[in-house]
């Protein structure tokens, strides 16, 4: 860094608040010294500065995702079979053929993504059947759009050790037919037995998560994004980050969250995570949340709900309701022993069940003399009316995770599942707001939708539709619809709060790191309908161009 001023000038939206257009800032050592109109900004500059003028689109802050899984989502882009959530059980089978037909033999076809609507339909031995001849040998590992659920072939099974007569793993299941048999389905835990056989497979593993990261963080970058939550990171993550970083390659602020248990990646939990993950502290790479999963998803029943899933399968309670997975006082103790450890914790929470197991847990802390961790309610899909206004009393964020996920196989899928009352009621992310909650924005990329676009989330907030072209013009919950700023702010300001980071990071300040973006269009002016065609024209970190 040198002592040198640039000040940027053009149509600039700080974030600071929602309607904070200033005409320019100046940015020295990395940090944005001050903020204003042109002269005042001049004034405090000084002589020695260069001017940078942006005549299109407007500037400002880069985005933040608050919920994603790098891991995951740059191996599924580099090096895995890449499925469509509206494939059928056909169109599976046959990219299943074509890509076995590129690997070397006892090679791994490893991907996704298998749409909720569809995977029901898969969980036979019929199926089964059929990818064994489709895969020519090859063991295969599909994954689910909530990455909760796999579905293997015979040759997967064979190299994990698993029989008919296996029992399932802790947190897991081995579906079997009403025979025994084995049907190719694996659910929550038992897929985290597979991936870590198919894992221990490859030639190359370090090399090979160097190259997803690397690729993940490249597609982040392209979008405009300047800082993630990791929402599991595990050891070799942690590796390869810091490989990256000590190359000078990590252009980004990475906030890890450690699985507190087992996972659905294979490797060290817990405290040993904890321990080993602070040696990785940086300047980019900072280990301070504690990831808890407290349910599952609707789509195995795995989901804890306040009201009774549809009977939609014969052998099923019509009052079941699904499981937590804490109990309430280990949940507390555990958030207590976060607090110790000076890390936040993220809790995966699907259903109203679990948000208010979540809520409780953290009204009991909050009592405490250090007031418990920081906190984040990750999905909180769906919150009943009485719990609303306890995340801003509690001071608990709420990971607007995902940010939308449209008239889509997955938001389908869940429907079948949950009761059309709970339903109605998805992702209340207006009324959170006016209790005064912090929503923050994340994708859940991989899981979910094909396509990582934050742009296309940012626009689903406001509209609650997917994209015009797509040619589905349902609404979810529309009643639900918030403001474009509060969109951009979900993103930007009110991540940042939700990571912990708003003092460095979020807005457009004096003080904070020159983290920015420039677009090629001025979302605040086109049609709301256009925004998710929004590109990135340059982007900053700590006042760096990434672009050069």
């Amino acid at each position: 860094m040198t002592n040198s001023t640039t000040i940027y000038t053009g149509k600039i939206w700080t974030g600071a608040t929602d309607d904070s257009l200033i005409e320019a800032f100046a940015v020295r050592d990395g940090k944005i010294l001050a903020t204003g109109s042109v002269s005042e900004v001049t004034e405090s500059a000084g002589a020695d500065h260069e001017v940078v003028e942006i005549q299109d689109g407007i500037v400002m802050p880069g985005l933040i995702d608050g919920h994603l899984h790098l891991s995951l989502g740059g191996t599924q882009l580099a090096h895995e079979l890449p499925l469509d959530p509206v494939d059928d059980a056909d169109a599976i089978l046959a990219k299943v053929s074509a890509w076995a037909e590129r690997l070397q033999p006892g090679e791994w076809v490893i991907g996704g993504i298998i749409g909720s609507g569809t995977l029901p339909s898969l969980n036979n031995v019929g199926f089964l059947e059929k990818l064994d001849t489709a895969s020519a040998g090859h063991p295969v590992l599909l994954r689910d759009d909530t990455m909760h659920n796999r579905q293997i072939n015979s040759a997967a099974f064979e190299a994990m050790g698993v029989t008919a007569d296996t029992p399932n793993p802790e947190g897991g299941t081995y579906v079997r037919d009403e025979r025994g048999r084995l049907t190719g389905a694996l659910w929550e835990l038992a897929g985290s037995v597979a991936e870590g056989v198919a894992a221990a497979s490859h030639q190359d593993p370090k090399g090979r998560q160097m190259v997803a990261l690397q690729t993940a963080l490249d597609r982040l970058a392209s979008l405009g994004i300047t800082t993630v939550q990791d929402a599991a990171t595990m050891l070799p993550h942690f590796e390869g980050l810091a490989a990256l970083d000590a190359a000078g390659e990590l252009r980004m602020r990475v906030i890890a969250s450690m699985p507190i248990r087992p996972f659905i990646e294979a490797g060290t939990v817990g405290e040993d995570l904890f321990a080993a993950g602070k040696a990785f502290e940086s300047v980019h790479v900072k280990p301070r949340f504690a990831k808890f999963v407290l349910d599952g998803v609707p789509t195995t029943l795995t989901t804890a709900l306040l009201q009774p899933y549809k009977c939609v399968h014969g052998n099923t309670d019509p009052e079941f309701r699904g499981e937590l997975y804490w109990t309430l006082d280990d949940l507390v103790a555990s958030l207590r022993r976060c607090a110790e450890l000076g890390l936040g914790a993220k809790l995966h929470a699907t259903g109203d069940a679990s948000v208010r197991q979540a809520l409780d847990a953290a009204e009991i802390v909050r009592a405490d003399a250090n007031g418990g961790p920081a906190m984040q309610i990750a999905h909180m899909s769906f919150i009943s009316p009485e719990d609303l206004g306890r995340f801003a009393e509690l001071n608990v964020a709420a990971d607007a995770c995902p940010f939308m996920w449209f008239p889509s196989p997955l938001t389908d899928g869940v429907g079948e599942f949950v009761s059309d009352d709970t339903m109605a009621s998805i992702w209340p992310f207006k009324d959170l707001l006016e209790t005064g909650a912090v929503v923050a924005g994340g994708s859940d990329w991989p899981v979910g939708l094909p396509v990582l676009n934050p742009w296309l989330g940012i626009e689903g907030m406001v509209t609650r539709k997917g994209a015009v072209e797509d040619g589905d013009d349902r609404s979810v919950n529309i009643d639900q619809a918030i403001t474009l700023p509060q969109a951009l702010a979900a993103f930007t300001r009110e991540s940042a709060k939700a990571l912990g980071i708003s003092a460095e990071t979020g807005t457009i300040e004096p003080g904070k790191s020159a983290d920015f973006i420039a677009l090629e269009q001025n979302v605040f002016e086109v049609p709301i309908e256009d925004v998710h065609h929004t590109t990135v024209a340059k982007r900053w970190v700590a006042g760096v161009s990434t672009n050069d």
